[in-house]
């Protein structure tokens, strides 16, 4: 597979002993390995006669969609609130993506000091977490309620996993999917992060920046669905609940973290997706069972 998302790997491939043999057998093979490398976000903001330049994060990820992950990075973290906010997004040298923001954008820079309520190492208050994330979110309230029949809801891995190209070859990334409320996959992303893919998908959406993705609806993502290929944390919750992400599904397990802030933000939460049933954790009144 040739993609700047794989390498490929020499190994040695070593395999048990049948019931008549009295060693394991070993012999050379090639492996495929998904690619992780540093990548750097800036920001370019303040007024048309003070410009200034800050690195904002260096995350771990996946190549490909660097743009889109730095977009979705900015919206996610409350630093902007739409597409419009930022001038010009490109990538730079030595893994390095530049985003310019509007000059009439107010940026305080201890804002990217971030509080990694998003940790589930922090040690910080639950409940003050979820109040951060509600402070930030700039999505309205679904105007009208919206109803996903269940069937729907147990079609989705199957059609995320027949477009996991990259997973299937190395079984090593995480993938967040985009569906309408019909179960149209719109657009998936891929990435050694879960909160990575996510934020390229979300990134994605707010560009617009190729014919496929103009079927996607502006954020709000309030007429979609979610779905998430391992657990739902609270860092992915938080993501969504920003997106105006209203039906999510996982297909691991989500946190009590998550599920708090679920409950906080009138969001369905979907958990143990698999084998045509799933569990679900709050707004249960979207799902037509």
């Amino acid at each position: 597979m040739q993609s700047p998302s794989v390498a490929t790997v020499q190994i040695l491939k070593v395999t048990s002993p049948g019931s008549d043999a009295t060693s394991f057998a070993s012999n050379q093979a090639e492996d495929l390995l998904a690619v992780e490398q540093p990548l750097e976000i800036k920001i370019v903001y303040g007024p048309e006669n003070d410009r200034q330049q800050k690195n904002i994060s260096v995350t771990m990820c996946t190549p490909g969609h660097d743009e889109e992950l730095a977009v979705g990075f900015l919206f996610t973290e409350g630093i902007i609130t739409g597409k419009e906010d930022i001038m010009n997004c490109g990538a730079a040298a030595n893994n390095t993506v530049i985003a310019t923001l509007r000059p009439g954008i107010s940026f305080d820079p201890k804002k990217i000091e971030r509080h990694f309520y998003t940790s589930s190492s922090c040690g910080v208050c639950g409940k003050s977490s979820i109040d951060a994330v509600k402070n930030n979110i700039v999505c309205k309230p679904e105007a009208i309620p919206i109803i996903v029949n269940a069937d729907i809801i147990t079609s989705l891995p199957d059609s995320l996993k027949k477009q996991q190209e990259v997973f299937k070859h190395t079984g090593g990334l995480h993938a967040s999917a985009l569906f309408d409320l019909t179960g149209n996959l719109l657009l998936t992303r891929e990435d050694v992060g879960r909160h990575n893919a996510l934020d390229k998908l979300i990134g994605a959406s707010l560009q617009v920046v190729d014919e496929p993705l103009k079927r996607l609806a502006e954020i709000p993502l309030d007429k979609h669905i979610l779905l998430l290929s391992g657990r739902a944390s609270f860092e992915l919750i938080q993501k969504a609940a920003m997106a105006g992400i209203k039906v999510v599904c996982a297909v691991g397990a989500p946190s009590s973290l998550a599920v708090e802030l679920a409950k906080e933000t009138n969001m369905t939460l979907i958990g143990f997706l698999r084998d045509g049933r799933f569990n679900i954790y709050c707004g249960e009144q979207r799902i037509n069972k």
